[in-house]
């Protein structure tokens, strides 16, 4: 048996696969590479995003719902707790808990950075139809689906 007929390469799933994996990797990069005026890192604006989207929410909650462990967020919210962006508030029905929310300052940082990551998707899907963005969507969100389900 030829080796190179077990290789993955013209498989279309891993081909396709891979030019996604790329695309991830270089939009990542470009806008981490924007987003450093700003003294943001991608990690820190998907928690500003989530924190205005869903405010009061408990650290478990926002690891939960980014995908990371807890840890990642002790890491994380120190940070920008310094930088004046989150402030963390016990829960009124259970001490343990504490809920976290953008202060005015978070609030204005992420919609400058909004801006910059909407000029950016802008920019890299211009040459898609509206209708081709709703399908890479949905095929992005079945696969996070199926992930979830193992």
């Amino acid at each position: 048996m030829n080796k190179k007929q077990d290789l993955p390469w013209d498989n279309p799933r891993f081909r396709n696969w891979i030019a996604v994996v790329r695309a991830e990797k270089a939009v990542v990069r470009a806008l981490s590479k924007a987003l450093a005026p700003l003294d943001l890192k991608l990690a820190q604006l998907d928690m500003l995003m989530n924190l205005y989207r869903h405010p009061g929410q408990s650290q478990h909650d926002l690891a939960r719902r980014l995908l990371v462990g807890r840890s990642n967020i002790t890491m994380l919210l120190p940070q920008l707790e310094s930088q004046g962006l989150v402030r963390r508030e016990s829960d009124s029905s259970d001490k343990r808990v504490m809920r976290l929310y953008l202060t005015p300052a978070g609030e204005q940082r992420l919609m400058k950075a909004l801006a910059v990551y909407t000029e950016l998707i802008d920019t890299v899907m211009a040459r898609s139809s509206p209708s081709e963005c709703d399908a890479m969507g949905e095929q992005m969100r079945r696969i996070v689906d199926t992930l979830a389900e193992e």
